[in-house]
């Protein structure tokens, strides 16, 4: 239990919600929680990289995110840049060349989804010109701008590729740090060069590898505040010796301690400055990849919660549902709804509800039926319609008439 109080309190879960509508001082504060925000396209509700700050700092202007991250502004300059932390993720502007060296590996040693176009040296020279000229600028233009066209095509210059080599060569820029986004159009990556979009102390920094890999084991520490060692190397996915390594020299430089939690297999570490509430109340709906519970083997050892996303398992395959959001009520995992935003017909849908095991199902609808009435109210929604799978879809469905 105090593992699982810490965690919560790591994550900003005993951080009262504000009051009055949330500004770029609580966005803030989320971040120094949560260090990152993972970028996910599913929108059946609302795509993942909102949702995090939604269950923490309860309904806040979207603006907010989209301002600090991709239309920044003199008096409001960016916060946030987009790269590969854990999976696609928003990360602080700050922490841009930490990942410096994953970088340089990704540009060595690309494979793969780039594979075909790491060495064409002619096509990644174009991209990059066309961006330095025309940036920020999405792939399809920058296609039409080297004269591709059909699946394969000739460019001015000669050289032969398709639209795919283009829409790789952006990626594998992206992954190696010679280009960025500098904004978003919908959910579509506008690049640009990382120099036009951070600013020149951030982008010019270096930063020693070991060095990178501590500073992010470190804050992995931090966002879990009691965690395994692949519990913290999972948090921004690094190589498992540059992981075990930072997680020794932070043992001995005092900033891990570490600490038997029961029931865990492999030994835990807590960040000396974590702190172990005596107790944890609020509720909160979780998406799939909140950093919370995103580790689905962590969530079961902390929670006894075991949960998996369904979206790739066929309908009738299911157990719960699509996309399913697990509901925290005070210091448990007490429930599943699975939620997706009709925006046609102007509702947040529930198809089902289901409680877990022992838990005061009354207390559970009654506050779950308030955070979905907050989470349509945050989402422009008219109103919330319950569907009739699970245990709690009936007394839900009453609550939230």
């Amino acid at each position: 239990m105090q593992a699982r109080r810490i965690a919560l309190a790591a994550q900003g879960f005993t951080d009262p919600r504000p009051t009055s509508p949330p500004g770029r001082r609580q966005l803030g504060r989320v971040l120094s929680r949560t260090q990152l925000l993972q970028l996910d396209s599913v929108n059946v509700a609302v795509r993942a990289h909102y949702m995090p700050l939604f269950s923490r700092l309860g309904a806040y202007p979207v603006e907010l995110l989209e301002e600090a991250a991709w239309t920044p502004s003199a008096r409001r300059p960016r916060m946030l840049v987009e790269y590969w932390a854990h999976e696609a993720s928003l990360i602080p502007v700050a922490d841009w060349p930490l990942f410096r060296d994953r970088m340089r590996r990704r540009a060595e040693r690309a494979a793969g989804y780039y594979d075909s176009v790491r060495r064409n040296t002619p096509l990644i020279a174009d991209v990059l010109a066309v961006v330095k000229q025309l940036g920020p600028i999405s792939a399809g233009p920058i296609e039409d701008e080297l004269g591709v066209g059909g699946e394969r095509a000739t460019h001015a210059k000669g050289g032969w590729w398709n639209r795919s080599d283009v829409k790789r060569t952006c990626e594998y820029l992206f992954a190696s740090g010679e280009l960025t986004t500098g904004t978003r159009r919908g959910f579509e990556r506008l690049y640009d060069l990382p120099e036009r979009v951070l600013p020149a102390e951030i982008h010019q920094a270096h930063v020693d590898p070991d060095a990178a890999h501590r500073a992010l084991t470190e804050r992995a520490a931090r966002a879990l505040g009691v965690a395994t060692e692949p519990d913290l190397r999972d948090y921004y996915r690094l190589a498992p010796r540059d992981s075990q390594q930072a997680v020794a020299e932070l043992v001995e430089a005092g900033v891990l301690e570490p600490v038997t939690v029961s029931g865990w297999r492999h030994t835990a570490y807590r960040h000396v400055e974590a702190k172990a509430p005596r107790a944890v109340t609020g509720r909160a709906l979780l998406c799939p990849f909140d950093p919370l519970i995103w580790r689905r083997d962590r969530t079961e050892r902390v929670f006894d919660f075991h949960y998996r996303i369904e979206i790739y398992v066929p309908e009738p395959a299911r157990v719960y549902g699509y996309y399913v959001y697990p509901f925290l009520l005070d210091e448990e995992l007490v429930a599943r709804v699975d939620l997706k935003a009709d925006r046609a017909a102007g509702v947040l849908r529930v198809p089902g509800a289901f409680a877990e095991p022992e838990v005061d199902s009354a207390r559970v609808v009654a506050e779950l039926a308030a955070e979905l009435r907050l989470m349509a109210d945050w989402l422009g929604l008219t109103g919330v319609m319950v569907g009739s799978k699970g245990n709690l879809s009936t007394a839900l469905r009453r609550a939230v008439r």
